[in-house]
């Protein structure tokens, strides 16, 4: 009751408020507005005022003008409306700990219907709840009434829905074992890597429906890296890591996680590695000419990555097109960031090629080695000239001179051979990529036996 006093106290004060703005006021105005016009002092403004028939006049000139203005607005709040309240939330009464509800809309339209007067004191009282008492009912299917509780008994109102079908289920628990997804990688610094995530406990509780934990696939941790408030190398503690449960198809599943949110210490490294850059030359120089020498302006870079990319990672290789080369020549060229590595000190290098008059040397009786292999399997060569070849070295006189015969390496690849004679066709190389490698032999007979 006394909230309802107050209401009707403050509804009484806004009408006032109005005619002080609306009428006294313009009044007040018009009249200082005809004694600034009249004579400055407004000596005869004051004494026509202070007649008795003149303030007679504006007395009961005020009291018809709020007459007619509270007259409109008893007339205007004495009108039948309808007010709609939009997406109202719905709550509902049930054991969170036992069952899980499928159905009940979260928020409802509720229309209301009255006049203006009672309209505007509902609007202007505190909301009512919209409640669906669920505690009574047991698992199963069932149809509830959706109610207003509203706040004045002449106003009639309307509930869009008023009915729901409501599915309670039993609810369940199971354990899972924790993943975790690390998200924006790419927002941390080229240099640096996650070498390591702990999250001391890996084991998480889901709760809800049978049928909706049998949905659930995985229950992952989302790491963000953009919440990591330094990225510094060392252990950074993120905090109130949200889980989330997922389908085989990467769907949300709508299950209760205990615990909701978890901590992780992250360990950020920066694993480096200085590795050579090789050139390798492709393509042909023009007839009557070799590779004397190449140089760069950088020999080595460091690169930064993922640990088990750089510990198989023996050299950055910078390809060269040297097709139809007459002359020497100076090459621009970019690195090409290997798989694995996320930074390089250096990205680009000069490369200056030098031509010579090309020369030819032959190289006899290089041992053929086998590659690939089947296992189980023993390859040999079949005469004495299956078993070594001889390779002729084309290059500049000074480059071809200086290399060994255990720098050659001439082998057969037998991926795909089994059990039987073949002929394969012979492939070298060398350690010197300025030079050519062709085989006087194109190929060898190999017979594959069992051991």
């Amino acid at each position: 009751m006394k909230k309802f006093l107050t209401t009707f106290s403050s509804f009484f004060k806004n009408i006032w408020i109005i005619i002080d703005k609306k009428i006294v006021l313009p009044i007040s105005k018009f009249f200082l507005i005809i004694t600034s016009r009249f004579d400055s002092s407004g000596k005869q403004v004051e004494n026509w005022l202070s007649k008795t028939n003149t303030i007679l006049f504006i007395s009961l000139f005020l009291a018809i003008g709020i007459f007619v203005v509270v007259d409109q607005k008893i007339l205007i709040f004495s009108e039948s409306s309808a007010e709609v309240l939009k997406s109202q939330p719905v709550n509902v009464i049930y054991n969170e700990e036992a069952y899980v509800i499928e159905g009940l809309p979260e928020t409802v339209d509720i229309t209301l219907i009255g006049n203006k007067a009672d309209l505007y004191f509902a609007k202007q009282s505190p909301s009512q709840d919209i409640t669906v008492d669920l505690s009574g009912l047991k698992p199963g299917t069932h149809k509830v009434n959706i109610k207003y509780n509203q706040a004045l008994p002449s106003i009639d109102y309307k509930v869009n829905p008023s009915v729901a079908t409501v599915i309670i289920y039993q609810k369940v628990a199971e354990t899972r074992t924790l993943a975790v997804d690390l998200l924006n990688q790419d927002k941390l610094d080229n240099k640096l890597v996650i070498k390591n995530v702990d999250i001391k406990n890996d084991k998480v509780v889901i709760k809800g429906a049978e049928y909706q934990l049998k949905q659930v696939a995985t229950v992952k941790a989302l790491i963000d890296i953009k919440n990591l408030v330094a990225q510094e190398i060392g252990v950074n503690t993120l905090k109130d890591i949200p889980l989330k449960a997922y389908d085989q198809l990467g769907n949300v599943v709508n299950v209760e996680i205990v615990p909701a949110k978890i901590n992780a210490d992250i360990e950020i490294a920066s694993p480096m590695k200085e590795i050579p850059i090789k050139v390798v030359p492709k393509g042909e120089v023009s007839f009557g000419y070799a590779i004397s020498s190449i140089i760069t302006n950088i020999n080595n870079v460091v690169v930064y990555g993922d640990e088990s990319a750089l510990a198989d990672l023996k050299y950055i290789q910078l390809d060269v097109d040297v097709s139809g080369l007459k002359n020497d020549h100076q090459y621009k060229l970019a690195l090409v960031m290997p798989v694995g590595v996320k930074s390089m000190s250096v990205n680009n290098v000069t490369v200056d090629v030098t031509l010579g008059v090309s020369a030819d040397r032959e190289m006899k009786n290089i041992v053929v080695n086998y590659r690939n292999a089947a296992e189980n399997y023993v390859p040999g060569g079949v005469a004495a000239d299956d078993v070594t070849v001889s390779i002729v070295l084309k290059g500049v006189a000074a480059v071809i001179n200086q290399i060994k015969p255990e720098e050659i390496n001439a082998y057969v690849d037998l991926k795909g051979y089994g059990e039987g004679t073949h002929e394969i066709i012979v492939q070298v190389e060398g350690s010197d990529v300025k030079v050519q490698y062709v085989p006087m032999t194109k190929s060898v007979t190999i017979k594959i036996v069992k051991k």
